[in-house]
């Protein structure tokens, strides 16, 4: 991977610039119960993706019906737009932030009310944010990224995507960027955190 010729960085939310695991886990674990799905099914596939598509995966019969999908997620993100109690930084994130001369952006499959709600827990003001209100498709598509890009001004291959989950990585990969990966994820770059990303994209002396 060739950082040099980066001129902005998109960043997932959840997961990477705002530490959301448990509330999400502790959301889609109620959803599970309510809706009669094994939780670890659940949340083999949530990390990352719209709500909408995770329901579609996991109770497929409702996509049949448009209406009963829309509740069913609807019902897992009113779940989570109160539960702000432990949603914090991620280590790392405020340093990256603080130090980035970079232009950028968030890209999330939140709703802008959840994303404005943790965002907000988390002490972070994003420039631009783009929310799952924003695309037509979410992740693992690549229109939010591409979207950022294009408002940012910037060419998608000269992006660095910032994810921690595969949907995302495909989704940044899908729109011609680079991807540094969090928590194991296969991207082009492995970070153990922000703040290795921080130094990394530091200016040479």
């Amino acid at each position: 991977m060739d950082l040099t010729i980066i001129e902005a960085v998109l960043f997932d939310m959840d997961g990477t610039l705002v530490d959301s695991d448990a509330a999400v886990e502790r959301a889609w674990r109620t959803w599970a119960a309510e809706y009669g799905v094994d939780p670890a099914a659940v949340l083999a596939v949530a990390h990352g993706a719209p709500a909408e598509r995770t329901v579609g995966l996991v109770r497929p019969d409702l996509t049949g019906a448009d209406a009963a999908a829309a509740v069913a997620a609807a019902r897992q993100l009113e779940l989570q737009y109160e539960d702000l109690s432990d949603v914090v930084p991620t280590p790392g994130a405020h340093e990256l932030l603080a130090a980035l001369r970079l232009p950028w952006a968030i890209v999330t499959s939140a709703d802008a009310r959840l994303a404005k709600a943790r965002l907000g827990a988390a002490g972070i003001a994003a420039p631009l944010l783009i929310t799952v209100d924003d695309v037509r498709v979410g992740k693992p598509d690549p229109e939010g990224y591409l979207r950022a890009a294009e408002l940012l001004g910037v060419a998608p291959e000269r992006c660095l995507v910032v994810e921690d989950a595969e949907v995302g990585v495909a989704a940044g990969r899908a729109a011609g960027a680079q991807v540094a990966a969090l928590k194991g994820v296969d991207g082009d770059l492995a970070i153990a955190d922000l703040g290795t990303l921080a130094r990394l994209l530091a200016p040479q002396p």
